[in-house]
Parts: structure tokens; C-alpha cells; sequence
């Protein structure tokens, strides 16, 4: 049977083996998880329930339709859910993740885009390693506010999720880069960040 919230659990808890599970569980029942990454605090859902993604979505105020992106263990993870990657594309994952670095690549649906980053973060990599899809996850913020840098923030923005993994201060302070890379290998900035456009290019 899966984890349901409970409220004699602690809500705000250091990662270990017990929490992590925990974390996983939740997010396998459909519940919102708050965890750390290298760059900001990321609030996480499971990518294939509908309900879980409208909770994430009313926690943060969100427009309707602005993209999450998922969170991934590694490059191979996804591959099984996209068309063949631009010789580009994979060039700039393998210099870049783990990363602070979001790509948005073509889709298997024609015509769309979905955003992909692997953190550069243990505790994250940790319980994404414990999943068995790659959860949505953006800033553990109200949507327009600046982004979660610690698990306090996070819990005074979002205080409805129950679980926020606790590792300390997030230690780059800046949501990643986003780059679209089009079918065709073309490259698109789509949000400045750690990754400058130009160490980027260099690789195309």
C-alpha cells in the first residue's frame, strides 16, 4: 500500500534512507514532495497523474499552462521517451549532466516540446533513483515570487506539501539554463542561467 501524508511524520526532515523512501512513496501516491537541488529547491510530482499535477499547479499559483519540466537520473533514462536526439543534443547533455542545465527537446507528440534536467545533486539523485518515472518538478515557490534557497522558504511558501527534504542551503542560488534544441539541432535560449549561451554554441 502506498504512503499517504501523515501528520505525526515530520514534515521538514533531513535526507536518509527512511526519508528518501518516504519521499518516493509519496510521490508514488500522487502526493507533492519538496526537495533540494544544486540550484533552488524543487517542488515534485508524479508526471502521469493528472490530480498530482493539478495540486502542484494550485501550490504555486501556477499559470495553467506553463511547462514543468522532469527531473531525470541520467540521459538514458529518457531516451526511451523521445524520438533520436539531434548529434548536438546529446553532445551538450554529456558535457553538461549533471547539471544546472534544463533541455527542452522534441517530443514523440509532433509539433511539442518537453523539458528534461539530470541534477547535480545527490539527495535528488538519490530519490530519483528510487523512482520509476522521472517526476515534474519546478521551484519550490509561489509562481512570480523569487525561488526557494532553503527548505524553510520552501515551507513557508508551499504549506500544503507535507514533505520537504531538508539538505541545507541550495548551493548555486539560480534556476538553470533552459536551451530548446530543435529536431533540426537548432539551439534556443530560452532562460538565462549558470550555462551561458556561448559555452553552449561551442558544442553545436
Amino acid at each position: 500500500m502506498k504512503a499517504a501524508p501523515d501528520s505525526s511524520f515530520p514534515r521538514i526532515v533531513p535526507p536518509t534512507p527512511e526519508t528518501l523512501r518516504r519521499a518516493a512513496d509519496l510521490l508514488l501516491a500522487g502526493t507533492l514532495v519538496v526537495l533540494p537541488t544544486e540550484t533552488v529547491y524543487g517542488l515534485a510530482c508524479r508526471p502521469d497523474s493528472p490530480d498530482a499535477i493539478d495540486r502542484l499547479y494550485a501550490a504555486k499559483n501556477r499559470p495553467p499552462r506553463k511547462p514543468i519540466t522532469a527531473l531525470a537520473p541520467s540521459l538514458d533514462a529518457i531516451l526511451p521517451v523521445l524520438p533520436p536526439l539531434p548529434p548536438v543534443a546529446r553532445r551538450i547533455a554529456d558535457r553538461y549532466w549533471p547539471g544546472p542545465l534544463t533541455l527542452v527537446l522534441p517530443s514523440l507528440v509532433p509539433g511539442r516540446y518537453d523539458g528534461f534536467r539530470v541534477p547535480d545533486h545527490p539527495v535528488a539523485l538519490a530519490l530519483l533513483r528510487l523512482l520509476p518515472f522521472a517526476p515534474l518538478v519546478t521551484s519550490a515557490n509561489l509562481s512570480g515570487q523569487p525561488p526557494a534557497l532553503t527548505a524553510a522558504e520552501a515551507a513557508a511558501a508551499l504549506p500544503s506539501v507535507p514533505l520537504i527534504l531538508d539538505d541545507g542551503p541550495s548551493p548555486g542560488a539560480t534556476p538553470s539554463t533552459v536551451l530548446r534544441i530543435a529536431s533540426d539541432g537548432t539551439l534556443s535560449l530560452l532562460r538565462p542561467g549558470p550555462i551561458s549561451l556561448e559555452a553552449l554554441q561551442a558544442l553545436a
